[in-house]
C-alpha cells in the first residue's frame, strides 16, 4: 500500500464520520478559545473597515489597556450568560439569545465607559459607531460558527441506514406536529423521511414548515399520500376527534399505508424520548370509545379510608381494579390470588406507586374456606371485589369440576363469609357468557350470579339493614386480558402467521381493561343490592375483520404476507355473545354506559340445596353428572359444539 492511498484512506468520508461521532462534546476551554478567536477576527475587521474610511476606532493613547479590557469584559459576559455551557452541535435559539445578551451587555458597558471617559478627558475613548459594528460582527461570527458546527454534525452524524427510509407525512400543523418532525429529524438511526405536513383546515397551503410543504387535502388522505409518494402517516394532530381519526386510519389501511401515532408532547426538550414514542397505531387505539366519566364522589365515599379485598388480584381485571381502587385512598387493600409469580409482580409494581394505603399480599385459594375465613377474620374487609375465576372456555369444557369448585364454590365461600363478617358491599365480576350459556364456564358463572342474588333476597326477607349488598357486573371480552384474542393475534403475526380464527362469521363485543374496571367501580358504588349491571359494550366486532386490521396495522398484507386460517369453533363456543337473557329486560341508570338486567331470581333455600349437591358431585369428577346437574340449575344452558350436547336431548 503506497503513501497516497494511506493518506486518502485516513481522510475518507467513513473515517471522518467516525471521528466526528466519537467526539461527544468539546471541552469548555476550547469553546472559549474559539469564541475569543472570533472576537479577535471581528475586532480586526472593524479596525480595517474604519481605517479604510479614514476614521479611528480607538482614540485613546492607552489602546493596549482598552483592547485588553474589551476582551476581558467579553469573557466576563460569556461567563455570566454561560454561552459556552451548551453542546455546540445541539445549539438552539436559547444559545443565540445568550450570545445576543452577552454582546448587548458589552456594548452597554463600553457606551457607559465612553461617556464617563469623555467627562474626565474631554474626548471619547473610541468611536461609538465602530463599537456597534464590532458587536454586530462578533455576534454574527459567534452565531454563524455554531450553526456551521451544528449542520456539520447533522450531516456526518446522521447514520445512513442500509434500509430504505419510510416516506412519511405528518398529519397536523400545530406545535405537537412540529416537535415530532424535529425529533424524527435528529433520530438515530433514522426511520422516516418526512415529506410534508397535512393541514386538515387547508389554511396554510402556500406556506412551508421546517422547509417542508404544507399539503392540501382536497380528497381522501390516501390520494394525497399517493401524489407525494408517501408510504406512511404519523397522526400528530391532537385536535382530531376519535371518529375522524378512525375514518383516516380505515382509509389508510384499506390501501395498505402504515399508520403511526404519538402521544401529546409535553417535554419538547427531550427529542430522543419523543422519537421513541412514535409507534404503530394499536388495535386498542381504534376500539377505544369516548372516555368514561365517573361519579368520583360516590366511589370515593365508598372506598376512602376503607379496607378493600380484591380476589383474583393478580389477573388482568383484578390487577386493574387494584390500581384504580388505590386512586381513591382506601385504608388497606388486600390483594388475594393463588398465583404466586403474578402476585409478586403486581406487588413490586404497587411499591413504585408510593400510595398511602397499606397493601397486604395474600396467597390463598378461594376454594379453601378455612383460608378465606382467616383472611376475613384478620382484615375484616368492608368492600369485596370478587374477580377470581377460571375463564377459558375450552379448558373448562374439558374440566367442568374445576369450573364448579372455583367459579361456584369459590364465589359461595367469599359470599357466605361476606355475610358473616358484615361486609358492606360484595361486587362480583361476571361475563356475558353467563347469558343463555352454551358452555360450562358460562353456566358456572351464571350459577354463581344466581347464588349471590339469592343471598340478597334472603337478606331482604330477614329485614337486616346492615346485611351485605350483593352486586353483579357483567361485560364481554376485554382487550389485552389474559387469554384474549388480541394478544394471541399479536403473537401469531409476530411469528409470521398464520392467524387462526374459529369461524369467519364469529363476532364479539370488546372493551378495554381500564374501561371495564372503571364501570365495575361505578356499578359497585351505585348498587343497592341484587342488581346485575350490564355495560354498554359498543358495536360488536367481527373477528375476521379484527384479524385483517391487526395484520395491516403490523405493516403486512392479509393473505399475502400473513395467512388467515379458519380452524373451526371450539367446544362450547358461540358465534355471538349476548348481554341479556331472552326473558330479561333492562333498566337504565344515571350512567349512560351502565344498565340493570332484570333476571328471574331464585329462592335461596332451593338454590342452596342444588348448589351444595353440585359441589358434592364435582368432587367426584364425573363430567356428565356435573354438567347434567348444571343444566337442572340453569335450564337455558344448551351446550354447543360440545360432547355434552347429548345431555340436552
Amino acid at each position: 500500500m503506497n503513501e497516497n492511498s494511506i493518506y486518502t484512506g485516513f481522510f475518507s468520508r467513513s473515517n471522518l464520520r467516525l471521528s466526528i461521532r466519537n467526539l461527544s462534546y468539546l471541552p469548555r476551554w476550547i469553546i472559549i478559545m474559539i469564541d475569543l478567536s472570533v472576537l479577535i477576527v471581528a475586532f480586526f475587521f472593524t479596525l480595517i473597515i474604519f481605517r479604510g474610511t479614514g476614521l479611528q476606532y480607538i482614540n485613546t493613547s492607552k489602546d493596549v489597556v482598552f483592547i485588553s479590557c474589551f476582551f476581558g469584559v467579553n469573557i466576563f459576559f460569556f461567563w455570566l450568560f454561560r454561552t459556552y455551557s451548551g453542546i455546540i452541535r445541539h445549539s438552539s435559539y436559547i444559545d443565540a439569545v445568550k450570545l445576543l445578551f452577552s454582546q448587548m451587555a458589552v456594548m452597554v458597558v463600553f457606551l457607559v465607559f465612553n461617556f464617563v471617559y469623555e467627562l474626565f478627558y474631554d474626548e471619547r475613548a473610541f468611536l461609538t459607531t465602530a463599537l456597534f459594528i464590532n458587536v454586530v460582527l462578533s455576534f454574527c461570527g459567534l452565531f454563524l460558527y455554531r450553526v456551521v458546527v451544528k449542520q456539520t454534525f447533522e450531516l456526518y452524524l446522521s447514520e445512513k441506514s442500509t434500509t430504505k427510509l419510510i416516506r412519511t407525512i405528518i398529519y397536523g400543523t400545530d406545535a405537537n406536529a412540529i416537535s415530532v418532525a424535529n425529533a424524527l429529524k435528529f433520530e438515530t438511526p433514522t426511520r422516516f423521511k418526512i415529506v410534508g405536513f397535512v393541514d386538515r383546515n387547508n389554511q396554510n397551503a402556500s406556506k412551508r414548515m421546517l422547509d417542508l410543504p404544507i399539503l392540501v387535502q382536497k380528497k381522501k388522505l390516501p390520494s394525497l399520500m399517493r401524489s407525494v409518494g408517501a408510504e406512511a402517516v404519523i397522526m400528530a394532530d391532537k385536535s382530531l376527534e376519535k371518529e375522524e381519526q378512525l375514518i383516516i386510519v380505515d382509509q389508510c389501511l384499506e390501501f395498505n399505508y402504515r399508520v403511526y401515532t404519538v402521544p401529546l408532547i409535553t417535554d419538547w426538550e427531550n427529542q430522543k424520548e419523543i422519537s421513541q414514542k412514535v409507534k404503530n397505531i394499536q388495535i386498542e387505539d381504534l376500539l377505544e370509545r369516548k372516555p368514561i366519566v365517573l361519579d368520583n364522589k360516590s366511589i370515593s365515599k365508598q372506598l376512602k379510608d376503607k379496607t378493600v379485598l380484591i380476589s383474583g388480584a393478580a389477573g388482568s381485571i383484578g390487577s386493574e381494579i387494584v390500581r384504580q381502587v388505590l386512586t381513591f385512598s382506601p385504608k388497606r387493600v388486600i390483594i388475594l390470588d393463588q398465583a404466586e409469580t403474578p402476585l409478586h409482580h403486581l406487588s413490586l409494581e404497587l411499591e413504585k406507586i408510593h400510595s398511602k394505603s397499606k397493601i397486604c399480599n395474600v396467597i390463598a385459594d378461594v376454594r379453601n374456606k378455612e383460608a378465606m375465613n382467616r383472611v376475613f377474620k384478620l382484615y375484616k374487609p368492608q368492600m369485596v371485589y370478587h374477580a377470581a375465576a377460571y375463564k377459558h372456555v375450552p379448558l373448562m369444557e374439558e374440566n367442568p369440576s374445576q369450573a364448579i369448585l372455583t367459579n361456584i364454590e369459590g364465589t359461595k365461600n367469599l359470599a357466605d363469609l361476606a355475610c358473616e363478617y358484615n361486609v358492606k358491599k360484595f361486587v362480583m365480576v361476571s361475563t356475558d357468557k353467563a347469558v343463555n350459556p352454551s358452555n360450562v364456564m358460562g353456566a358456572s358463572k351464571r350459577i354463581a350470579e344466581k347464588y349471590v342474588q339469592s343471598l340478597q333476597i334472603k337478606n331482604l326477607k330477614e329485614c337486616n339493614e346492615n346485611a351485605t349488598k350483593f352486586i353483579t357486573t357483567r361485560f364481554g371480552n376485554v382487550l389485552g386480558s389474559n387469554g384474549s384474542v388480541v394478544p394471541l393475534f399479536t403473537k401469531q403475526i409476530a411469528s409470521g402467521g398464520p392467524v387462526t380464527i374459529t369461524h369467519p362469521d364469529i363476532i364479539r363485543y370488546f372493551m378495554t381493561i381500564p374501561e371495564a374496571c372503571q364501570l365495575v367501580l361505578e356499578a359497585g358504588a351505585m348498587g343497592n343490592g341484587g342488581e346485575i349491571y350490564i355495560f354498554d359494550m359498543g358495536k360488536p366486532v367481527k373477528i375476521l375483520d379484527l384479524a385483517k386490521k391487526m395484520i395491516k396495522l403490523a405493516g403486512f398484507i392479509p393473505e399475502r404476507d400473513i395467512k388467515i386460517e379458519v380452524v373451526g369453533l371450539r367446544p362450547g363456543e358461540k358465534l355471538y355473545e349476548e348481554l341479556l337473557n331472552d326473558t330479561a329486560k333492562t333498566i337504565p341508570t344515571y350512567h349512560e354506559k351502565i344498565m340493570i338486567a332484570e333476571e328471574i331470581q331464585d329462592e335461596f333455600e332451593n338454590l342452596h340445596v342444588d348448589i351444595n349437591e353440585l359441589i358434592g358431585i364435582a368432587n367426584f369428577f364425573d363430567n356428565d353428572d356435573i354438567v347434567a346437574k348444571m343444566k337442572v340449575i340453569v335450564p337455558e344452558f344448551k351446550s354447543m359444539n360440545s360432547t355434552f350436547e347429548i345431555l340436552d336431548k
